[in-house]
This record gives structure tokens, C-alpha cells and sequence, in this order.
């Protein structure tokens, strides 16, 4: 869907000033997994369960840090609010990419394009605070034990858990309203199944280097800042824990910050190659691998990462879940 538009063309002294109307899009339309109607089943069906999995597994990890008294500490409470972004970070994307396997149009409003962009680009950002805060966490922990309760307090550990939710929220208006004003006036195809800045450039009518250039430096610092965060606390970690006397001592911090080591590459990585080049080279085909990886496979692996490797976890999971079944 459009609307006319004008734009104002300045070839050259000798062919003067031309005015020619476009179109200006209103809708732009999500190619996602292109096949046949077989393969578009089995593709819903994939998702569909990864998607229940993801919510049914991230769900109880919430339930059990809010009903297990043992696990109110500052450990437990960043995971319970990470496990409860990640579901809202599946409902951003996945409900409207099964929409679309099935749709025969595609479409998605410019408008509803720029609020799914927003959620899924707050929520991956709030990611990445949270994962440089239970690296904190993790340091305090292990290098600091005896200081450790009086420095990561409850109070604290709130104020560190709304740091993260409202940076990460008011950290995206940036490349958002940046990407907006751009001119889409000519083809609406973005052969993607989000709406993600790549696609979004290169619909553009013209190039914009330089909001490239700013979208570019802000994903950087975005994405390295809380990395190179989290390699400073586990490079500390990892020192203090190589000087521990016992084997046994060493094994035990390593097992508490497994899990998380094992989620940071997995989600770091995958959006260091999707934002950290401005215009990505990748074809479509491996971008939208990629942003499945991170925006539906590492929501659905988290739960079972954290769950196997800790086992106050493991108790609390089948206490609480063990019980709800009782009451039913």
C-alpha cells in the first residue's frame, strides 16, 4: 500500500530541476520462509513448538526464583527477569511470523513495522544489560565473597534490575526514529520475517550513509559495551578461581558461571555478525538464520542451560511445578 509523494531531483546545471511524484510505502511486506505449502507446514509447526517450549520453560524458571524462597537472592532475581524478557522477546516476532507462513499477503503496516522493530530491538538491548549485570554479579560472588552481601543488598539488586529494563527501552527511539525518516518510496519487500535495520536500508530510496554510520556506531557500543564488560568480570573471575587451593573450590565456581558463559557467546556472537557492520554482506538467507538463532533458538536453550547446570534450580522447579500440579 502507498501514497504519492514528491521529491525534488537536482541532476545537473544543464537538465535544471525536475519534480517526479513516487510512491511513498505505508505497508511493507515480510517475505519470511519462502516455499512450498509442504514446507510452509512443517516450518509453522517447527516454530510453533519452539515457541511453546520457549514460553512453557522461561515460564517456569519465573514461577520457581518468584515462589522459591532460596532462590531470593541477586543470582536468581536477575535470572527470573531474564527468563521473563525472553518471553516477551519471543511474543515481539514469533506471533507475527506464523502469521505470515500462513498469509498469503504478508503484509505488515509501516507503522506496525517500526513498534516490532522498537520491542524487538528494547528487549535484545535489555538482553544485553542483564548479561553484563549477572557477570557483575558473578564477579562480586567469587572474587569478593566476604563483601559480596553488602555490596549486591536487595535494594541494590532492584535498582540494577530497573537499570536494565529502562535503559534498554530508552536506548532504541535512537536508530528507530533515525531509520523512520528515511524516504521509502519505492519497493516495500523486505525479504526477512522482522523488521530489522539491514532490510530497512536497503528499501531506502536513497543511500544514507551517514544514519548508517550512527545506526553502526550505536549498535557498537550496544553490543561491545556490556561484552567487553562481561569479559573484564570473568577475565577477574577466572584469575581468582585459577588461585584457589582446592580442586573441588575450583570446580564449583566454574559450575556457577557456566550457564551463563555458555549463553554469552551464543547471543553475543550471533548479534555481533547481524549489527556490527553497517548494511550487513551476509545473503538474506543466512541473515534470517542468524536472527532466528538469537531471536528463537537462544530463548528456548536458556531455560535448559540454566536448569541442567544448577541444581537449587532443578529443586525449585520440581518443588514449584510439582505443586501446582498437586493443586490442580
Amino acid at each position: 500500500m502507498t501514497i504519492h509523494c514528491s521529491v525534488n531531483f537536482s541532476f545537473s546545471k544543464a537538465l535544471g530541476s525536475q519534480n517526479t511524484t513516487m510512491h511513498f510505502v505505508t505497508a511493507f511486506v515480510l517475505l519470511g520462509f519462502p516455499g512450498e505449502r509442504e514446507m510452509k507446514m512443517f516450518s509453522f509447526s517447527l516454530i510453533l513448538v519452539v515457541c511453546l517450549l520457549t514460553l512453557l520453560g522461561n515460564g517456569a524458571i519465573v514461577c520457581a526464583v518468584k515462589g522459591d524462597r532460596r532462590l531470593h537472592t541477586p543470582m536468581y532475581i536477575f535470572l527470573g527477569n531474564f527468563a521473563f524478557r525472553e518471553i516477551w522477546y519471543v511474543s515481539s516476532t514469533v506471533p507475527n511470523m506464523l502469521v505470515n507462513i500462513l498469509s498469503d499477503t504478508k503484509t505488515i503496516s509501516f507503522t506496525g513495522c517500526f513498534i516490532q522493530f522498537y520491542f524487538f530491538f528494547s528487549l535484545g538491548t535489555t538482553e544485553c544489560f542483564f548479561l553484563s549485570v549477572m557477570a557483575y554479579d558473578r564477579y562480586l560472588a567469587i572474587c569478593c565473597p566476604l563483601h559480596c552481601p553488602s555490596l549486591m543488598t536487595g535494594k541494590f539488586c532492584v535498582v540494577l534490575v530497573c537499570v536494565c529494563w529502562v535503559s534498554g527501552f530508552l536506548c532504541s527511539p535512537v536508530p528507530i526514529v533515525l531509520i523512520s525518516q528515511l524516504p521509502f518510496c519505492g519497493p516495500n519487500i523486505i525479504d526477512h520475517f522482522v523488521c530489522d535495520p539491514g532490510p530497512l536500508f536497503a528499501l531506502a530510496y536513497i543511500p544514507a550513509p551517514s544514519t548508517e554510520l550512527i545506526c553502526y556506531t550505536f549498535n557498537s557500543v550496544i553490543i561491545f559495551g556490556p561484552f567487553l564488560s562481561i569479559l573484564g568480570s570473568y577475565t577477574l573471575v577466572l584469575r581468582a578461581v585459577l588461585r584457589f587451593p582446592s580442586h573441588a573450590g575450583r570446580t564449583k565456581a566454574f559450575s556457577t558461571c557456566g550457564s551463563h558463559l555458555m549463553v554469552v557467546p551464543l547471543f553475543c556472537g550471533t548479534l555481533m555478525v547481524t549489527y556490527v557492520s553497517p548494511t550487513s554482506g551476509n545473503p538474506a538467507g543466512m541473515q534470517k538464520i542468524i536472527t532466528l538463532v538469537y531471536s528463537a533458538v537462544t530463548p528456548l536453550l536458556n531455560p535448559l542451560i540454566y536448569r541442567l547446570r544448577n541444581k537449587d534450580m532443578k529443586d525449585a522447579l520440581k518443588e514449584v511445578l510439582g505443586l501446582r500440579i498437586h493443586q490442580n
